[in-house]
C-alpha cells in the first residue's frame, strides 16, 4: 500500500492539470459567491484563476502539514497538524 500511495504521489507531482473537478468548483464558487451579492456573473477564466488559486493553497498547506507530521515523527497527518500548520502560516 505504500508503495501504491508513494506513485500516486509522484504520478501527481509531475502533472500539472487541475485535481478538482471544474463543474463542483464552479457550483462552490456560485454557492459562495450569493452570500455576498445574488447577481453576480463569472466570466470562465475568472472561475479557472480561483480554482488554480485554490488548488495551490491547498498544496502548500498539505506541504506544511507534512512537514509537521515529519517533526513529530510521523508519517501519517493528522488533524493537529492542518491545524499547527495553519497557525504557524498566520
Amino acid at each position: 500500500m505504500f508503495m501504491n500511495t508513494c506513485s500516486e504521489i509522484r504520478k501527481y507531482q509531475k502533472t500539472t492539470e487541475l485535481l478538482i473537478r471544474k463543474s463542483p468548483f464552479q457550483r462552490l464558487v456560485r454557492d459562495i459567491s450569493q452570500a455576498f451579492k445574488s447577481d453576480l456573473r463569472f466570466q470562465s477564466h475568472a472561475v479557472l484563476a480561483l480554482q488554480e488559486a485554490a488548488e495551490a493553497y491547498l498544496v502548500g498547506l498539505f506541504e506544511d502539514t507534512n512537514l509537521c507530521a515529519i517533526h513529530a515523527k510521523r508519517v501519517t497527518i493528522m488533524l493537529k497538524d492542518i491545524q499547527l500548520a495553519l497557525r504557524i502560516r498566520s
